[in-house]
């Protein structure tokens, strides 16, 4: 054999494995079969301890969680994990990470042992097309996605993957890219943005537990007007909205999970409210239900 077949062999036999593999984890996708287009949820998670309370938030979550059809797996775009380009998780059994200081020791020994779904993570980083998405082994499941989806599945038995937030991307090319993934719900999947519309923790009032200052309520109020007159561009322009809108946003990273779940709205396509308030002054705990 010559040297250059002999290249051309090796490497068809080092690609045949990856190969094999590739086109098996698309064939479970494929195996889903096709569904009625799944809702899709921003859930606005507020305080990790939502996670271990059950309160007017969490019974929220619980309640919604009830009225949706059994996901064939779901896709989480949590504030909490932001990243330098686009990443989504690719692991078996992603660890349940415990992102944050100070709180009971009851909070971090919870575990949400959902397995993870390297096969949908494949099929997402294929249709994704505006920018490459990279197959994570390492990050698993924050406090952002497992809090808040413990309540609506208790039982841990639903595969969870996590989409990450490229930090260089603008509010609109998080849309766009939101958009992208559209498909997957006619797979069965529930995509989940979950963070906070209003969330300014430097300015927290720890005397206002149920009400919120005038602007952060002000605000809240316009953004769900927005989302329920389907104007979209506002939305993605918020920084042009005003004062309010720049306390109310300080940084971008729990508001843009909401710029996913608007990205999915299909033309005509119902939206509703659940757990509308805004509590220690600055913060809104306001979720969306489109579909």
């Amino acid at each position: 054999m010559d040297r250059r077949k002999f290249l051309l062999s090796s490497l068809a036999l080092s690609i045949t494995p990856y190969a094999m593999k590739v086109n098996a984890l698309q064939n479970i996708v494929s195996q889903w079969g096709n569904t009625p287009a799944m809702p899709v949820l921003f859930l606005g998670h507020g305080s990790p301890m939502n996670a271990i309370e059950l309160n007017e938030f969490s019974r929220g979550w619980q309640q919604i969680g009830k009225s949706l059809p059994v996901p064939n797996a779901i896709l989480c775009v949590s504030a909490h994990w932001e990243t330098r380009g686009t990443f989504v998780t690719a692991m078996e059994k992603p660890r349940t990470i415990h992102d944050f200081g100070g709180f009971p020791r009851a909070l971090f020994d919870v575990q949400y042992p959902a397995p993870g779904s390297p096969e949908l993570a494949l099929e997402t980083s294929n249709i994704i097309t505006q920018t490459e998405v990279g197959l994570d082994e390492n990050w698993g499941l924050d406090h952002g996605a497992w809090s808040v989806i413990k309540h609506l599945y208790p039982k841990a038995d639903i595969p969870v993957i996590q989409l990450s937030l490229d930090y260089g991307k603008s509010p609109r090319e998080h849309y766009a890219l939101a958009a992208e993934l559209a498909a997957l719900r006619k797979k069965g999947v529930l995509i989940i943005g979950s963070g906070n519309i209003v969330h300014n923790l430097r300015i927290i009032d720890w005397k206002k537990p149920g009400t919120g200052y005038d602007w952060a309520v002000e605000t809240d109020a316009k953004m769900r007007q927005w989302i329920s007159e389907g104007n979209h561009q506002a939305l993605i322009d918020y920084k042009k909205a005003g004062m309010a809108f720049e306390q109310s946003v300080p940084t971008p990273e729990h508001y843009l999970p909401l710029l996913y779940t608007l990205g999915l709205q299909g033309k005509n396509e119902a939206v509703s409210f659940f757990n509308t308030k805004t509590i220690m002054g600055s913060i809104s705990m306001t979720s969306v239900k489109i579909g």
